[in-house]
């Protein structure tokens, strides 16, 4: 028996791949399946099932676009109601992979769907438990992300009590809990770097596993502190249960270079946002006007989908050299299907051809300090308010970049800005947007807060939790 954890740092997201004679399975896989195709033919192993946790919200599972290919039947657990065929597993229910067998656990409350699959080795021993977004290492599921459901927050929350408590906590406090995601997710409030652990060990150190905890505890608890979930949950929770364009298909129509006048024609007559994955620092230098930055080496595919609201919106993309495929793969992987092309030769082809470009104002965290004494301007914290509660600069205004497009009234066309966050990524994606918008008073701190704190000077004192008035 083979298992492994295949972990998605941009997306803080784990696949699994389990391997018994010659038969394997598949848990939550990623939308680009040649991996998981690949992993299996290195074992000459045939894909017996895709095994799918519940509806995820932050991704766009590759399930049916594998089953196609390999032949491999899509399992969900109880309550499942797709829009194409698979296997609905009974709640005890066995499936046999090789010598191992595979134990089908009804988990409802982060979804009514949502199933924990307990693995048996081939002595019938109890190994592990794959528990998607039901349990994580030092969290659990959130209970709002259910698809169009009649049961409330505290509802929901009390289904995941009864299932942590009837199906997972009853098991041996040996098992390996492998859950669905890590630190970085927003699927949970406070997910562990960690991405596995034993199940004693959860029971000694999830809050949510303590064993003198009361039902109105657990509630109270796992709903309080929730931040809104990005836009696109519900909209990728819809596409893994209805159905969606097969990969292959949304890269042959995206990996499309585009001369100058072509992209530049799509861009001003077919509505297509610009996007730039490029490095903060290039676009800051150059970057075509109205175009958004949202650079492929952060986390890429998260923010495109919490700050582009239409999930069906046109895209042109400006990539990294040879790294446009990577660029749409994981566009796709959240469900922006509809990159039109990329400009071929980037930049340097745009500004060959004489067309117009910007540049961003970005200054050092030293001179900013010094600028900031003399001027009236407003200091921009778009980071997290729990970053900004646990540490600011006096006087700095929490606007953060999460919410940018729900809080734009919050900013001032006729106020300037020092913008900063924690290192300088977020906040050249944020004056991306906002001067796209018609905002041309913004200036860049270089390297954020952590270059701040360095400049060791009165103005940039931070303010701790326990003196925030």
């Amino acid at each position: 028996m083979k298992i492994e954890q295949l972990y998605t740092g941009c997306l803080a997201e784990a696949a699994y791949y389990i391997e018994s004679k010659g038969e394997a399975v598949i848990i939550d896989p990623l939308r680009e399946t040649q991996p998981y195709i690949d992993r299996a033919e290195k074992d000459n192993a045939k894909i017996k099932y895709v095994l799918e946790t519940h509806f995820h919200a932050d991704f766009v599972s590759g399930h049916l676009d594998l089953a196609k290919k390999t032949g491999a039947t899509i399992v969900y657990g109880p309550m499942a109601q797709p829009n194409y065929e698979v296997h609905v597993a009974k709640d005890g229910e066995a499936l046999k992979v090789g010598d191992v067998e595979i134990v089908v656990l009804h988990t409802p409350g982060h979804t009514m769907e949502s199933t924990t699959y307990l693995l048996r080795d081939e002595n019938g021993q109890d190994c592990c438990i794959f528990t998607g977004d039901t349990l994580f290492i030092g969290d659990v599921g959130r209970p709002d992300l259910a698809i169009k459901s009649d049961l409330t927050l505290e509802d929901l929350a009390g289904h995941l009590f009864e299932s942590l408590r009837n199906k997972i906590m009853p098991l041996s406090d040996d098992l390996i809990v492998y859950p669905g995601h890590g630190a970085g997710s927003a699927c949970g409030k406070n997910l562990s770097k960690e991405t596995f652990a034993t199940l004693g060990n959860q029971k000694q150190f999830n809050y949510a596993l303590r064993g003198d905890m009361t039902k109105e505890e657990f509630i109270k608890e796992v709903t309080t502190g929730l931040a809104p979930p990005p836009q696109y949950f519900p909209k990728n929770a819809m596409m893994n249960k209805m159905g969606y364009e097969s990969y292959e298909k949304v890269l042959e129509t995206g990996n499309v270079p585009l001369d100058v006048e072509t992209f530049e024609y799509i861009a001003n007559h077919e509505g297509a946002l610009v996007l730039d994955t490029r490095n903060e620092s290039e676009f800051i230098t150059d970057h075509i006007p109205n175009s958004i930055f949202i650079g492929i080496d952060g986390g890429f595919a998260p923010w495109v989908g919490a700050l582009i609201t239409d999930i069906k919106q046109p895209l042109l993309i400006i990539a990294p050299e040879g790294r446009t495929e990577e660029v749409i793969k994981r566009l796709s992987r959240v469900g922006y299907d509809n990159t039109l092309g990329y400009l071929e030769g980037g930049i340097s082809a745009w500004k060959k051809a004489g067309k117009e470009t910007e540049r961003i104002e970005s200054i050092k965290a030293a001179t900013f300090v010094s600028a900031f004494k003399n001027s009236d301007a407003v200091i921009a914290d778009v980071r997290t308010p729990g970053e900004y509660t646990s540490e600011h600069m006096v006087d700095a205004v929490n606007l953060p970049l999460d919410y940018i497009n729900t809080m734009m009234n919050d900013w001032d066309k006729n106020q300037t800005y020092y913008v900063h966050c924690a290192g300088g990524y977020r906040s050249v994606i944020a004056i991306s947007i906002l001067k796209a918008r018609g905002f041309d008073r913004l200036i860049n701190v270089e390297g954020g807060f952590g270059a701040i704190k360095k400049t060791d000077t009165e103005v940039t004192d931070y303010v701790c939790p326990t003196t925030v008035e």
